[in-house]
This record gives structure tokens, sequence and C-alpha cells, in this order.
């Protein structure tokens, strides 16, 4: 499990990190130029997050990325820096329309408009609202990665007064804001912006409006009632309006000092019209950078109110929370599809990256994912097996309990047991579960070719000469020469062959690691199998 964000940092690592180039030292460094201009004592971090549907790992993804460029800070500054995690819920937004997967349907459509702190909880009404219930939910799975970080609520802080002061200095700067907005809206809404949402006394409702007047003296708006065409005068501050959310993100930057916050790519013209507002307003945008967004299966962006993101919970039933915190570090600036079928590889991945950590020196681990991921203290585990070979371990053995699984892993790693290799009876589990769900519906075993069918028949005769061997080079050498004596070219074709052929999909782990795991009498075993079409069969 990933570490605290605040875990004590090795000071060897301090002269390194100078001149450090992964992602978050680079981001870091901006913050490190920034605070030598301000003189600043403490640097503020910033995620945002909008309640209008259950928070996915596109929502864990902005938190722990900027966690990383926290401990990247840390370690420029020596940790001789206050660093501070806001993670700021917009529960004070508008509902503005009800997403299909939610239930009580009916219900939700009678909140249209109001403040999602003001939606009734849709599910069992456990929670005060709507937005309580995903609020409970973001801390939840950020506690869970042992995350140090200050949750405020939009709503707790308008409310409160936390905000006031700056909402006064957004109505002394309101034409200088209507100037930066207005060019880049449409006609028709131009007639009834302001950075100022009032919330209407009589339904709740968060409005659109055009104001009347302002009066700066008594920290005041006036506008039209939308339903009746009376002139209301309300308070800017308290909690009687919210600010339109270009303007409420320049609010939280000016109120809260904020320094660093990341946002998707989707939100560059935003960012860039809520650093004009809050240089408006006498500020200074903070620093950051617009990573590229998640896609689902489909190649669609993930969105809360579609419903179409991955949840934290699904991943975290096949694969470890390294694993995501190792998708979220790799290459933030492309887009890349979040759905099930990269928990493999991602698993995998990050393992080698921890087993190589202790044997390099302190400049190579700063570019480690794996000290990224671990808040700069990895862990290394005794993984003798990668969980692609596993899964197809648990296809072939058709194991339906642990205990199958087991006894094949025992025999290619003698004394191997669920207590003295935890971390590879956690992976033995994900597996059998990843394998249920996701590959078996999926296997596809097809006849071999006339010149396939040759070559199986030369590489069961060739096993048969090693059978007891657990040598994986050995046995990759033969599945080799196999494939050269009999012709494929490319030799990629051999082993997409073998896969299709004995184990039903299109690629696999290093044959010959799976044959050394899986045995060499069993795997003559699945090839005479696979000859007689017995593999189809058992599909059909």
């Amino acid at each position: 499990m990933p570490k605290s964000s605040l875990a004590p940092l090795d000071p060897d690592l301090f002269e390194p990190a100078q001149t450090a180039k992964a992602w978050p030292f680079i981001e870091a460094k901006k913050l490190v130029k920034r605070l030598e201009r301000t003189k600043a004592k403490q640097a503020i971090f910033q995620t945002g997050y909008g309640p209008s549907g259950l928070p996915h790992i596109g929502t864990f993804g902005e938190v722990a990325r900027t966690n990383m460029v926290r401990n990247a800070f840390r370690l420029l500054t020596r940790d001789e820096i206050e660093t501070r995690l806001i993670c700021f819920s917009d529960d004070m937004d508008g509902m503005r329309k009800v997403s299909p997967h939610l239930p009580n349907q009916a219900m939700l459509n009678e909140h249209m408009g109001q403040p999602l702190s003001r939606v009734p909880d849709p599910y069992d009404g456990k929670f005060k609202s709507f937005a309580d219930r995903n609020n409970h939910r973001l801390m939840e799975f950020l506690n869970m990665f042992g995350f140090e970080y200050q949750f405020i609520s939009s709503t707790d802080y308008y409310t409160s007064g936390h905000l006031d002061a700056a909402l006064l200095r957004m109505l002394e700067v309101y034409d200088k804001v209507m100037d930066i907005i207005l060019p880049t809206i449409g006609e028709e809404r131009r007639k009834t912006y302001s950075p100022f949402l009032p919330i209407c006394p009589r339904t709740g409702i968060v409005l659109q409006v055009p104001m009347v007047s302002r009066d700066e003296k008594n920290g005041t708006i006036t506008y039209i009632d939308p339903d009746n065409g009376q002139e209301v005068e309300t308070s800017v501050t308290g909690g009687a309006v919210k600010c339109q959310w270009k303007a409420d993100w320049a609010l939280r930057w000016f109120a809260l000092d904020v320094d660093y916050e990341m946002a998707g790519k989707d939100l560059i013209e935003s960012v860039r019209l809520s650093s004009k507002i809050v240089s408006a307003l006498g500020g200074r945008p903070p620093e950051g950078f617009n990573f590229e967004l998640f896609l689902d299966q489909d190649g669609q962006k993930i969105s809360k109110t579609k419903g179409n993101g991955l949840p934290v919970e699904e991943w975290l039933k096949y694969a470890s929370k390294e694993s995501i915190a190792l998708f979220m570090y790799q290459k933030p600036m492309s887009a890349k599809k979040l759905y099930f079928d990269v928990i493999p590889k991602t698993v995998d991945e990050y393992y080698s990256h921890a087993s190589a950590y202790e044997k390099q020196s302190a400049k190579e681990r700063l570019s480690n994912p794996a000290f990224h991921v671990n808040g700069g203290t990895p862990i290394a585990h005794d993984v003798p097996l990668s969980f692609s070979l596993l899964l197809n371990l648990v296809s072939v053995a058709n194991a339906q309990d642990e205990d199958v699984l087991w006894g094949f892993i025992q025999r290619y790693q003698p004394g191997a047991t669920p207590a003295s290799h935890p971390e590879l009876g956690q992976l033995v589990t994900y597996a059998m579960r990843y394998f249920e769900d996701f590959v078996k519906p999926g296997k596809n075993f097809r006849s071999a070719s006339d010149k396939e069918r040759k070559a199986l028949m030369e590489l069961f005769d060739l096993l048969g000469e090693i059978e007891g061997s657990t040598d994986s080079s050995q046995i990759q050498n033969i599945v080799f020469q196999v494939g050269k004596s009999n012709e494929f070219d490319p030799l990629r074709d051999w082993f997409k062959a073998l896969y299709q052929i004995l184990l039903g999909q299109d690629q696999g782990p290093r044959f010959g690691s799976f044959v050394a795991l899986y045995g060499v009498k069993e795997t003559r075993s699945l090839i005479e199998k696979a000859l007689a079409n017995e593999l189809i069969s058992q599909v059909e």
C-alpha cells in the first residue's frame, strides 16, 4: 500500500533531487521558483471535485498526481517548507442534470437546479445529501491510499464566511470580470451572465440571472426573480450566492492562496480565464499543468454523470493499490484508455519497478516510478511470477480453487506458500477473479493449420526429451527452434499461433516461462488436446 504522503524522506535523496528529470520534479521546480519570488512559508496544493456523481479513478488520479508533485517539492526544498493539500468539493454547484444510472429519478428531478448539498440522498437516505454521500466516498478512498489532505466543502466555506472577503473583492472588480468572460460566451448567455449566481430564497435554486444593480459599499446585488418579475436584493456573502464556476475557481485560488493545481486538458480555456480573473482580484494564478483525459473502452471521455468510469473498488477487486497509482504516474500528458484490460500489464510493471529500486543509485531511484507511487519509500516484494503468467496458469489449469494453483507454483518455486509469499498469495486471488470475469468469457480457441500442426507435433516431441524440466530458458530456446525450423516469418506468428491454439487468446506471457510453471508433461497433454480439437469443444 502506498505510504502516507508525509512519510519521512531519505536525506540522501535531497541532493540528487536537484537534477531529477521525472515529471513530478519538473513540476515541483516551477513551484520552488514561485515560492522563491513570493517568500511564502507554505506551499498550498489544491485538487477540485464535482460531487455530481460518484468519484472514479480519474478523480483519484488528480489527487495522486498532485501528491507526487508535493513529495518531489518536499525533496527539492529538503522538507523545510510546510505543504498542504486541499481537496475542494464544489458541492454548492446546482444540479443541472440527473444521471440515468441513479435511483429515485423522480425525486432528483424535483430538486433540479438546487445545490448538490441540498439534494436528498437518492440511495437510502443515510447521508445528509447527495453531495454528502459522494463526498464521503471521495474521502474513503483517499484515506484508503494514506493521503494527508484537508477536505473543504464549498457549501461550508460559502455559508461560514470563509469566502466573504474574496466575494466582496469579486464585487469590487465586477466589471473587470465581465470584460474577461463576456467575449468568450455566446450572445444569449451574455444576456444573463454574472459571476454571482444567487440562491433563490423561495426555491433554493441556483439562479443564472442578470444583475440589475450592485452596491459595493453594502456588499449586495439586485436581480429580477425569473418567476415573478420582482426585484430581489441579496448579499454576496454568507452563502446567499455562489460564483459561476470559472469565477468560483479563481475565487478559491485567491481566497485560499493556492500555489499549485493541475487540470484536465479539456479545461485549458477555463484555466486561462480563471487565471485572468484571479489576477483581476489581485492574486496570482497557481502553477500547474494540463493532463490528458482518461477514456473508457469505447474511447469516450470518462464522466461521473454518465457513470462510464472505472470505480476504484472495481480496480481493487483485481489488483493492488500500487498498480492504480502507477497508472496515474505514467505519461500524464498522453490520453490513455482506463478500462479493465490495462490492469495485468500495469500490475506487472509495478513489480518490475519495485524490484529494481534496491539495486539503483540515488539518482536512478528518483526516476523509478515506484518511488513516486509509494511516496518515496518503495517496498521490495518477493513475487517470482508475473500476473499475466498466473492468468494463463489459471486458464489452462481450470483451477477452481487456489490450492490447485499453489500446487503448480510450488513445483516452480519450491517452498512457496501464501504465508511465505503473501504478495504472491494476493496476486493469485486477483488472477482468479480477473480470469473469471474478463478472460474466460473471451476465450476463443481455433484449430491448427497444416503448417502449425506439424510444428506443434515437433514441439511435442522435443518437450518429451526434457520432461520434468523447469528451466524456462531451455524451454524457450526449444520453442524458438521449432518456430524457425518450420519457417515462421515473422517468428511472432508462431507465438501468436501457440496462444490462439493452446490458450484461446491472441497474446500471452513468455511461453517458456509458462511451460516451466504449468509443467512440460502438462503442456504436452495440452498440445495433444489441441491437435484433437478438444480445447475448442470445451468452450462450445
